[in-house]
């Protein structure tokens, strides 16, 4: 065994300490994808659910007060009503389809009951600096029947958004059912609608897209690619330890004479 010797040296127990370290940690890597896949997969599996069930009345699903669940997000919901564009906001901040920043365009829509809706029309390009309230085209006049996906109130937990005192007249941040409802001076069903339909005249506001599923195949070839790389430290640090060896022999050899050769005296 005087072979592995050189075992003890201090560069080779650093050597084998940090490769005892490697394994436990690249495993939990693993582990840690493979929660993340399986995150991401449900997550994709609750949206697709979602946007492809049956569209109901926006009032089987929430109510004034109102937090909307996982299962009940992205939900395509019908609702009939009136837009009412005097108290119509803008959330600042928002990006289109192509990156660019602008404003989504919040529309009240009282319903037939009086209870009032948060509508995101969509989004519309910003001016200048921001401060001034943009032109939005109108939405359909009268009593009409929206469609469009449930999504849950935003907060600064959830989105990274925060709330800024002192915005301009009707700017706002975030799109928060709670929030708005002192200044409706109305019930307002909790949580808001993405309208889908009708589409607007002109194509604007640009609506928003379906959400996109997330990457979770991506996080699975994670997840294997940790582990190769926790069963291939051993396999390396053998090989290492092989050469080593090998190496070693090759320069005892090298060292001792030649057979045949005269030993000097």
């Amino acid at each position: 065994m005087h072979r592995y010797r050189f075992l003890s040296s201090r560069q080779w127990v650093i050597l084998t300490l940090v490769a005892i370290a490697l394994i436990p940690t690249m495993i939990r890597l693993g582990f840690w994808q493979q929660h993340r896949y399986q995150e991401r997969t449900a997550r994709n599996n609750l949206v697709s659910a979602a946007l492809h069930a049956k569209p109901v009345p926006v009032e089987e699903l929430t109510s004034p007060g109102h937090t909307v669940s996982r299962t009940e997000k992205y939900r395509t919901v019908t609702a009939t009503g009136t837009f009412d564009t005097a108290k119509e906001v803008v959330v600042r901040r928002r990006t289109s389809s192509d990156g660019e920043v602008g404003f989504h365009v919040l529309t009240p829509f009282v319903l037939t009951d009086g209870h009032v809706l948060l509508v995101n029309r969509g989004w519309i390009p910003a001016t200048g600096v921001q401060t001034a309230f943009p032109r939005i085209p109108a939405p359909p006049a009268g009593r009409t029947t929206i469609t469009g996906r449930l999504k849950a109130d935003e907060t600064t937990a959830a989105s990274g958004i925060k709330t800024v005192k002192g915005l301009p007249d009707r700017q706002i941040m975030l799109i928060n059912s709670a929030a708005e409802t002192p200044r409706l001076g109305a019930k307002v069903l909790g949580g808001y609608v993405e309208q889908t339909a009708p589409a607007p005249k002109g194509g604007s506001p640009e609506q928003i897209s379906d959400p996109g599923s997330e990457d979770a195949p991506l996080n699975y070839a994670y997840m294997i690619q940790w582990w190769l790389f926790a069963a291939a430290v051993p396999v390396g640090w053998w090989c290492l330890v092989r050469r080593e060896i090998r190496d070693r022999a090759e320069a005892t050899a090298q060292e001792q004479p030649e057979k045949g050769e005269p030993v000097t005296v």
